[in-house]
């Protein structure tokens, strides 16, 4: 499970893969290097030299530090079955929705003379496909973890607090803090 918005979309995602992707270092940097047309490029991304990345595909250096085989993975994954990626995204955003499981301390402003303090929750719900859309559309224009965050707030604020206008109608923001366990799901 994630604890950040966007890793939380990035795994939901990845789970519709029809094919595992690479798993040694070595066919993970090829791959890298194919992607991104280039050793120094696959480099500059990983944040190591060029030479390191050639030996890597040479097959002369075998076992990464976890720090480099953990952004090695991150940058293969996100990267891995485009199409597939995107027909997934498609799905959740026009017919689908998401289902969001999220364990945090999560309040809302609203009038006097009601419970709003922060408190631990525990909300698994499934949102319709415009909120998916605007996550996965915020996520690809490259919205900071914070905007995910108010996004899914407010979609939570109206599907799962307000029931589409049915109940606290008076409610007026949703906040999401210190999130304990993240998932989404397609």
């Amino acid at each position: 499970m994630a604890k950040e918005f966007g890793d939380g979309l990035d795994q939901a995602v990845q789970k519709a893969f029809t094919r595992p992707a690479p798993k040694g270092a070595g066919t993970q940097m090829r791959y890298l290097v194919k992607q991104l047309n280039g050793t120094k490029s696959a480099a500059e991304v990983l944040g190591i030299s060029q030479r390191q990345v050639e030996r890597y595909v040479a097959g002369q250096a075998k076992k990464p530090r976890a720090t480099l085989a953990t952004r090695l993975e991150r940058e293969v994954k996100k990267r891995w079955q485009p199409q597939i990626r995107a027909k997934a995204r498609e799905k959740a955003a026009t017919t689908g929705g998401i289902v969001i499981d999220v364990h945090a301390r999560m309040g809302y402003t609203a009038p006097i003379d009601s419970t709003d303090e922060d408190r631990i929750r525990h909300i698994t719900v499934a949102l319709p496909p415009q909120y998916a859309a605007r996550l996965f559309d915020a996520q690809q224009q490259g919205a900071s973890e914070n905007t995910l965050r108010q996004l899914t707030a407010e979609a939570l604020k109206e599907v799962y607090f307000q029931d589409g206008g049915r109940r606290a109608g008076s409610l007026e923001d949703v906040h999401i803090n210190d999130v304990l366990e993240l998932e989404f799901d397609l």
